[in-house]
């Protein structure tokens, strides 16, 4: 009598076996990059990034066999809390056995693929096309870091121990065990960014130019920790012989400016006009990332101008951060 694959004699029964095809490897990872993030939305909101293939390669036996005898441990460790970057700043990070939150896997502990329903989801076995185990990965808030590129270099190493096939019954026939270890690179890049608070400047009315009176103001400015920046306010929509003017819907123009506080000196966008971040009223230097620095300055109405017809008068200035 043919039985397939290969007979076993059991009180004159031919008895098919379940082939087991190709088993169980470690293989080299895909890197996790969480790609170009800027400092705000790090220190504020979870970001995600995944690798398809975490070092381990598996096909070919069936689920149903999965027992708790049966395992897949994977243990994480690195030499680092998190990623680093390059003024030592750490950005922490969580590592997920799926694409949820519901099975995070601790640093230092074995975590079991096996468990849970985790190896069916991922369609590792009963099947002849090699499959990789997927990690997901979320950063955790709070973290205040300068610009720069951050990686880590985790060691995981895996463990397997499961029935590779299988006989009428359900008898395990043959198990598959394997340890081997691989490294996986995690990368997020941090690019500066600022939060900017500019309040509106209004001068009031008055019946000649002469009675405008100079209003005082500020601009609040949060940058990347340790960012080195300038600050610009370009020349409106209506300059004209070097000074800021607003209009009407008549076209008229009052002409005014915003000079430096404190003095003459205009602010502009461009050279000298422009003011550091070491210029700043409140908070002079490099960018804290949650600690505003405050610009102040003068706006002023020309009154060397002839006083133009009553209307209302209004002027859009661009202010950029250039690091």
């Amino acid at each position: 009598m043919n039985c397939a694959w290969r007979l076993l004699l059991l009180a004159g029964t031919c008895v098919t076996v379940t082939p087991a095809w190709a088993l169980c490897t470690t293989s080299a990872t895909s890197p996790a990059a969480f790609g170009t993030i800027n400092s705000t939305l790090v220190r504020t909101t979870v970001q995600s990034a995944s690798t398809a293939n975490a070092g381990l390669s598996c096909t070919g036996s069936l689920l149903s066999l999965l027992t708790t005898n049966d395992h897949f441990y994977a243990t994480v460790t690195a030499t680092t809390s998190g990623l680093v970057g390059p003024t030592g700043d750490v950005i922490p990070y969580t590592l997920y056995a799926n694409n949820s939150t519901s099975f995070p896997i601790t640093r230092g502990t074995r975590f079991d693929f096996a468990r849970n329903g985790i190896i069916d989801a991922l369609g590792l076995l009963n099947g002849t096309t090699p499959k990789t185990v997927p990690v997901y990965l979320r950063s955790v808030v709070g973290s205040n870091v300068a610009a720069g590129v951050y990686t880590e270099t985790l060691s995981i190493f895996w463990d397997w121990n499961y029935c590779s096939g299988i006989g009428i019954g359900n008898i395990c026939l043959g198990r598959d065990i394997g340890t081997g270890t691989q490294t996986l690179t995690v990368s997020l890049t941090v690019s500066n960014d600022c939060q900017i608070t500019t309040p509106a400047v209004s001068f009031g009315s008055a019946p000649v130019v002469a009675g405008f009176g100079t209003v005082n103001q500020s601009i609040n400015i949060a940058c990347t920790k340790g960012s080195s920046y300038t600050v610009g306010l370009n020349d409106g929509e209506n300059v004209a012989g070097g000074r800021r003017r607003m209009k009407s819907s008549a076209s008229n123009y009052l002409a005014y400016d915003l000079v430096k506080s404190g003095g003459s000196v205009r602010w502009g966008a461009v050279g000298a006009a422009r003011r550091a971040s070491s210029d700043a009223d409140v908070n002079p230097g490099p960018g804290t990332g949650t600690g505003s620095q405050v610009f102040n300055y003068n706006a002023k109405v020309y009154t060397d101008q002839a006083t133009p017809p009553a209307a209302t008068y209004t002027d859009n200035v661009i202010l950029d951060v250039q690091f």
